[in-house]
């Protein structure tokens, strides 16, 4: 994401209490505006079509839903992504442009393969044992294949760095979504919640043929070396599993709390934790800002000391490679403090501000017990996905991948436990899985600061390997003249 870093150190060089302020709302348009809007676009149709006024089981069935809408897609997406992203960035550093379609192909191909097998079996349950309206139901599915597509596509664009592109899509498409569930409710005389979803399904379907769109604007030859981006997922296979193990262990302790008593089924086929998934969103809003400012800050500062590393090594004298690697390592350590100390802050107020607002608009009871635990959760998970960011600046793999497993299977034992004690300590399993991932990334992180020579200058061969036999370790013989 170095694109944005020139905009943003103009942005905040002048040093006033308005430029600050544009440049956290850039960096906000950037990051999380997307999310936002489509949360927007749902509470309007919402409210202005009467959501409210439904039964309850046509409304939890619309939330729950969207909600595996989004779960999913999200998990389906994540074994691909990260691979993706690295493939890309290597052919665009050499150039190499026509490769470019082949990995968007390839990659496309495997997701929506990937995603099919997860729902339709699903749809298949819904229909058959949930007895849900089968056209309900395909438009559900409809509504998570293009939200995979969006996701997919939005990768793309981000590695353009197209941020403000991609957010324009999402309004343009958000705005199409209320103005289309306006019109099959009060024209063509929808039930609101297929209104409601066919709407978001069109939304959905119109960003994923914008980015689409500009994505083949941009790259138009095609190479036909598909065999090469398959090669990556068994060279980089640790980013496969860390990524997905990130995202699972984002959602896993909500797993886990969907087969406690609290739980509820709609259809006999959603299962949901309403009090816990409340709590779990809240608290996820409460500690958004930290993407902000952590690309904001990562942009204006430590990039510029990574890449004053790696012309060091590259062209420079050892003591310029001493030099920039303290001066990074400085940086990194700073950047990660800082960060800490504007998140805590800010958690803080919007703690507060939470507590105090929203049990008079309705949010009370079991949520406000639970979210205050996974407010700290999610505190300290934002920061320890920052220092995985960083641990793939200096492509410690196993150190990302040791982090995300660590994180991942520590949320999952301690959210059992947690199903055990009051509601107040529900999310405890989440802190002490985000403390343990944490702790594990903090530590590769000094191991590479100690062993970074090693990892940059050792990590070649002279020799090209091969499968063979191993040739004689003989390389000089003396002959002795009488």
């Amino acid at each position: 994401m170095a694109g944005i870093g020139v905009r943003l150190n103009r942005i905040f060089s002048k040093n006033t209490i308005t430029t600050s302020m544009f440049g956290f709302g850039y960096s906000m348009v950037i990051t999380v505006a997307p999310m936002f809007l489509v949360i927007m676009a749902i509470m309007v149709m919402q409210y202005f079509l009467g959501f409210s006024k439904l039964g309850y089981s046509e409304r939890e069935l619309y939330a729950c839903t969207v909600l595996y809408i989004f779960i999913f897609s999200l998990l389906t997406a994540s074994p691909f992504n990260a691979v993706l992203s690295k493939y890309m960035s290597d052919i665009i550093y050499r150039e190499l442009y026509e490769d470019i379609l082949p990995c968007y192909y390839v990659g496309l191909i495997m997701n929506i393969s990937l995603s099919c097998l997860v729902g339709i079996p699903f749809c298949i349950w819904e229909y058959l044992i949930g007895h849900v309206w089968i056209f309900y139901v395909f438009m559900g599915f409809c509504g998570y294949i293009a939200l995979v597509l969006v996701f997919y596509s939005m990768l793309y664009l981000s590695i353009c760095k197209d941020y403000k592109k991609i957010s324009l899509f999402f309004f343009v498409g958000m705005l199409a979504a209320v103005f289309i569930s306006f019109v099959l409710v009060y024209m063509l005389h929808f039930t609101v919640i297929v209104a409601m979803l066919v709407a978001l399904d069109i939304g959905f379907i119109i960003i994923a043929c914008l980015e689409h769109s500009l994505i083949r604007s941009y790259f138009r030859q095609n190479s036909g070396r598909y065999r090469e981006v398959l090669k990556y997922f068994k060279k980089y296979w640790q980013l496969v599993a860390t990524n997905f193990l990130y995202i699972l262990g984002l959602y896993v302790h909500n797993f886990v709390f969907w087969t406690t008593d609290m739980h509820l089924i709609v259809v006999k086929s959603f299962v949901c934790n309403q009090p816990y998934d409340m709590a779990t969103c809240l608290a996820m809003f409460t500690n958004i800002s930290a993407s902000v400012i952590f690309i904001a800050r990562v942009e204006m500062h430590f990039h510029e000391r990574y890449k004053y590393y790696s012309e060091a090594v590259i062209g420079g004298r050892r003591m310029d490679v001493e030099n920039t690697k303290s001066r990074m390592f400085s940086q990194l350590s700073d950047e990660l403090m800082n960060l800490v100390r504007i998140q805590f802050i800010v958690t803080v107020v919007v703690f507060f501000l939470c507590i105090i607002l929203l049990p008079r608009l309705g949010f009370g009871g079991m949520v406000m017990k639970i979210y205050p635990c996974l407010a700290a959760g999610y505190f300290i998970l934002f920061i320890m996905y920052s220092a995985i960011i960083f641990l793939y600046y200096f492509n410690d793999l196993n150190g990302a991948l040791a982090t995300a497993l660590s994180f991942c299977i520590a949320t999952f034992i301690g959210s059992i436990i947690a199903t055990f004690l009051s509601p107040i300590w529900y999310g405890i399993g989440l802190v002490a899985g985000a403390a343990v991932g944490w702790s594990m990334a903090y530590h590769r992180l000094r191991v590479m600061e100690k062993t970074l020579d090693v990892h940059i200058f050792c990590n070649g061969s002279i020799l090209d390997s091969g499968v063979g036999k191993k040739p004689s370790s003989k390389v000089y013989s003396r002959k002795i003249i009488n």
